[in-house]
């Protein structure tokens, strides 16, 4: 059960970084200074993207659920969910 908890919170924790890659230049208008947090995670969601790597977070995930007895996935968090 803890295990299946942890990929749940991991799946949150990575839909909400890719929610401030899409959408954290709007913040930026609003609280200028948070470009320096936006800019090096605007660059690092690109790259994961577009350059074919894997983000840490979806083997993570895919760990605990393995852990928690349930199946992970194949493919990236974004072709899964």
């Amino acid at each position: 059960m803890l295990y299946r908890v942890l990929a749940d919170i991991v799946v949150v924790i990575h839909f909400a970084f890719v929610l401030f890659v899409v959408l954290g230049g709007f913040l930026v208008l609003r609280w200028p200074k948070l470009a320096w947090v936006h800019g090096p995670a605007a660059i690092w969601g690109t790259l994961i993207e577009f350059g074919g790597w894997t983000c840490p977070l979806t083997p993570l995930e895919n760990r605990f659920r393995r852990l928690g007895g349930e199946a992970g996935y194949e493919g990236s968090f974004i072709e899964q969910y």
